[in-house]
């Protein structure tokens, strides 16, 4: 397998690049200071094509791969790990599911405006009594006459403040487990639906993380996602790719932190040396710059399958890139905190941010005990 990137993907890379030390690190401090949403930012990055990566230019999205998308995730990340963030939940949790499971109506309603950036959206399924285990789902979508009617609450949505489209799991059937769940399509300004609690988060704080609330809320037949009761099929699908994206995110923040770690550690004098010439701080960078590196290659062998469309293929490597990424990026900016000392642990510098940005890495879009289940299942079931 060749994961040397082509040159469409290294300019894409230089773009993001450029575009993360320029425009968002120079800002994501202020950004994680106030929590303002970073709509600028967030527009520009529709201008250059990275809130549609992935979908076909007739839907006005880029038309690139994912192998493509993951490297523009790391990049942002690196700069803002909150745009990031939104970047990823944008692209990955509410374009995937309408791209592949919706019908062409839904398509050119939706994805043409979603790819550009001038509307945004979320991914809903996380609620109070349903984290890890969508069989907690308590939101009711209930068949009346042309319509359903939504009733319940959504929790912890990215994006769910600011979002103009919302990818909505319910009970559709009382089957009981994962079945008897279907997904919907929820414009903003719908009757009946409301953006609740704003979480106030350890980090990515300039992302938006909301309570959804759905109070009678009918929505046309129409705006049902694929097929009824196939909601948890779509969730799963859907999860694939973002995990593939948070496992980049986490891959930025993690390089970001060992940017800074071993530019200080050659600034940084300590006993007449600098802490660079310290083996003991050598060895941490070596540790560091080696998971970054297997991390990296992990996300991109994903990312590649899932070109392939082959979900029995990605699906373990998906998890597979998202547990080590996560898990990397926590380690290493522990480390990379540790070289700066008391200097690590203030707002002045930036490693007290990216240490708690890179902890949500390893509980969003699946916890890290979820992808070990999956990946075990997967490595079981090959000996049957």
């Amino acid at each position: 397998m060749d994961l040397k990137p082509t040159e469409e993907q290294g300019m894409v890379r230089d773009m993001c690049r450029k575009f993360a030390d320029r425009s968002l690190k120079p800002m994501a401090a202020e950004y994680d200071r106030t929590h303002e949403f970073p709509w600028k930012h967030v527009k520009k990055l529709g201008e250059m094509g990275m809130m549609g990566v992935v979908y076909p230019e007739e839907y006005n999205g880029a038309g690139m791969d994912y192998l493509t998308y993951a490297i523009a995730v790391e990049e942002i990340s690196r700069g803002c790990a909150s745009t990031g963030t939104i970047m990823s939940a944008h692209n990955s949790l509410c374009l995937s599911p309408i791209y592949y499971f919706g019908t062409e109506e839904q398509k050119q309603t939706y994805l043409p405006r979603l790819t550009t950036g001038e509307w945004l959206g979320c991914f809903a399924i996380t609620e109070p009594s349903a984290g890890s285990d969508a069989s907690g789902t308590r939101t009711k979508a209930e068949r009346k006459n042309g319509s359903y009617i939504l009733n319940g609450s959504k929790t912890f949505i990215t994006n769910g403040g600011v979002a103009d489209v919302a990818v909505v799991m319910a009970q559709t059937t009382k089957i009981g487990g994962n079945k008897g769940l279907s997904m919907f399509i929820v414009p903003k300004g719908t009757k009946g639906f409301s953006v609740g609690k704003v979480e106030d988060k350890l980090g990515i704080c300039a992302s938006s993380t909301t309570e959804l609330v759905f109070i009678d809320c009918e929505i046309p037949a129409e705006n049902l996602l694929g097929q009824a009761d196939q909601g948890f099929k779509i969730a799963m699908h859907t999860l694939d790719g973002g995990r593939v994206g948070i496992a980049a995110q986490a891959v930025g923040i993690a390089q970001a932190a060992l940017d800074e770690a071993a530019r200080y550690a050659k600034e940084r004098v300590q006993f007449n040396k600098s802490l660079a010439q310290f083996q003991a701080i050598q060895f941490m960078i070596a540790d560091m710059a080696t998971e970054i590196e297997a991390s990296r290659l992990l996300v991109w062998q994903a990312a590649t399958m899932l070109n392939t469309g082959d979900r029995h293929k990605y699906s373990q490597f998906c998890a597979m890139a998202k547990l080590f990424a996560s898990e990397t990026s926590h380690r290493v900016t522990h480390k990379a905190l540790q070289i700066f000392g008391g200097y690590g642990y203030v707002k002045e510098f930036p490693l007290e941010r990216f240490y708690r940005d890179s902890r949500i890495t390893e509980i969003y879009e699946g916890t890290s005990e979820i992808q070990r289940m999956v990946i075990s299942s997967s490595v079981l079931n090959a000996y049957n």
